[in-house]
C-alpha cells in the first residue's frame, strides 16, 4: 500500500449495535432513597432541616427571647437567673447532644449517596467516551470513503474545493 492509498475501509459499529451495549438509565436518587431504613431517613431529614437558615433563625429567636425575658421581665416572673441562665444552657446542651450524632449519621448517609452518584457519573462518562469513539470511527470511515471515491474518479480535490457551490 502506498502513501496515497487510504487504509482499507473497515465498517464501524452500527447505531443498533451501540444501543445494544447501553445500560438502561437508572434513577440512583430514587433507588438510594428507597433503600434507606426509617432511622436513616430520619437522620437525613434532620440533617437537611437543621442545616438551614430557618433552623438557625428559630434557635436565634428562641435564645433572644429566653435571655430577653430573663433580663427584662419583672423579677417574680423570671425563671432563669440573668447572669447564670443555667436552665438555658442545659436545654441548649441537650439539643446539641441529641442533634450531633443524628446529623453525623445523616451526613454519612448523604456521603454514601454522593459516592454512588460519583460512580454512576464515571460510568456515564465512560459510556459517552465509547460513543464518541464510535462517532469518530464513523467520521474516519466517511473520510476514507470520500478519499476512495475521489481517487477512483481521478478528480482533483483542490479543483472541487476551489469551486463555489
Amino acid at each position: 500500500m502506498s502513501e496515497t492509498e487510504p487504509a482499507p475501509l473497515k465498517k464501524p459499529m452500527s447505531f443498533e449495535e451501540l444501543r445494544k451495549g447501553r445500560r438502561p438509565v437508572r434513577n440512583l436518587y430514587k433507588e438510594h432513597r428507597e433503600s434507606l431504613k426509617p432511622l436513616e431517613r430520619l437522620a437525613v431529614w434532620t440533617t437537611e432541616k437543621v442545616g438551614t437558615m430557618g433552623f438557625f433563625l428559630v434557635i436565634f429567636t428562641w435564645t433572644a427571647l429566653w435571655l430577653g425575658w430573663n433580663f427584662l421581665a419583672p423579677k417574680p416572673l423570671r425563671f432563669d437567673p440573668p447572669m447564670g441562665f443555667v436552665f438555658w444552657l442545659f436545654i441548649s446542651n441537650v439539643i446539641q447532644i441529641l442533634l450531633m450524632p443524628l446529623i453525623m449519621v445523616g451526613q454519612n448517609v448523604q456521603g454514601a449517596h454522593a459516592e454512588i452518584r460519583a460512580e454512576h457519573d464515571l460510568a456515564v462518562n465512560v459510556q459517552a467516551e465509547q460513543e464518541i469513539e464510535v462517532i469518530l470511527q464513523h467520521l474516519e470511515y466517511q473520510n476514507n470513503l470520500l478519499l476512495e471515491l475521489t481517487r477512483r474518479l481521478r478528480a482533483d480535490v483542490s479543483e472541487a474545493l476551489d469551486q463555489k457551490i
